[in-house]
């Protein structure tokens, strides 16, 4: 699909937030990859938005410069239907389409198909990894504690995988199953399956919602994920029912180290019982605990740290 990029200005050689597009605000840079629903401007302006509107339908005039504000969506609507761009022009996707659905992406064929053919095959690559003891996890991927990444994408929908940490404990993966699009799956549930030789274990879903899309190819392959675990390796893509309150379960940043290296100093703990002590070298573990140390025992790690 053809891109080009939008013309406007933004400060500190970012690209245009939406809402600087829609000319609600003069200035302003997007530094979120255009991924609203994790943006911290993008929902105080919202708020300030909605109360606008809650106090003209009281009949009340809002006042101040805060007064001014209206959602970006109410002020494209203001231009010729011809001239109202398309949410994924201005998110610099694509070449420039006018938008006939006044901006309710929901109901547009062309979104749908934007999603389908567009999202679910990007995958953008991380551009920095928090690296605790030799495991690493992006900046910006929230964990849940079962051991699986969340990444919000845009709007209500995430994309979701196992992150680096397990995928070493229990070594190349021969399948990796998740739920069929179309079906729901709840948080702290154990809907995602897994396999390696005889041996099986599910996973926690980190959020609830339903599933638009899965990695078909972890279906056969699911070692894929163990050699590229937060881009090639996502296992399926959820719209979140509850988005917001999920996320609060889970971990980002300094609470995400600080988990993975407790994780790491239990693992280290198990292995010592099993295999005595390791050699104080300052090394990493490997990429295959499970498959160097079998004694350990495959339910003992699984029951460990998927909490299934």
């Amino acid at each position: 699909m053809n891109s080009s990029r939008m013309q406007h200005n933004a400060p500190d050689g970012h690209q245009p937030c939406i809402w600087m597009q829609a000319g609600v605000v003069q200035k302003k840079g997007c530094r979120n990859d255009y991924e609203c629903t994790a943006c911290r401007f993008d929902r105080a302006m919202r708020r300030v938005a909605a109360e606008n509107e809650r106090l003209r339908e009281e009949g009340k005039r809002p006042e101040g410069k805060r007064g001014q504000i209206s959602f970006w969506q109410d002020c494209l609507k203001e231009l010729p239907s011809w001239k109202r761009p398309c949410i994924h022009y201005m998110k610099a996707h694509i070449d420039f389409r006018a938008c006939n659905q006044d901006y309710r992406c929901g109901t547009c064929e062309f979104d749908q198909y934007f999603s389908d053919q567009y999202t679910v095959h990007t995958v953008v690559r991380p551009v920095d990894e928090l690296d605790i003891k030799g495991f690493k996890i992006p900046h910006g991927y929230y964990l849940h504690r079962g051991h699986t990444w969340v990444k919000i994408e845009e709007r209500a929908t995430v994309r979701v995988g196992l992150d680096d940490f397990v995928l070493r404990v229990l070594g190349p993966l021969d399948r990796i199953e998740a739920p069929l699009m179309g079906k729901e799956v709840r948080q702290d549930r154990a809907d995602i399956f897994l396999t390696r030789g005889s041996n099986a274990a599910r996973i926690l879903s980190p959020l609830s919602g339903v599933v638009t899309a899965i990695n078909p190819e972890l279906r056969q392959k699911g070692k894929l994920a163990n050699q590229d675990p937060y881009t090639e390796g996502w296992v399926m893509r959820l719209h979140s029912t509850n988005l917001r309150q999920d996320l609060r379960d889970l971990m980002i940043g300094n609470q995400a180290s600080a988990f993975l290296d407790e994780e790491v100093d239990r693992l280290y703990q198990v292995i010592e019982e099993h295999a005595g002590p390791l050699a104080a070298d300052g090394g990493y573990l490997g990429d295959d605990i499970y498959g160097n140390l079998p004694q350990v025992g495959w339910e003992k790690l699984t029951g460990l740290f998927l909490h299934t």
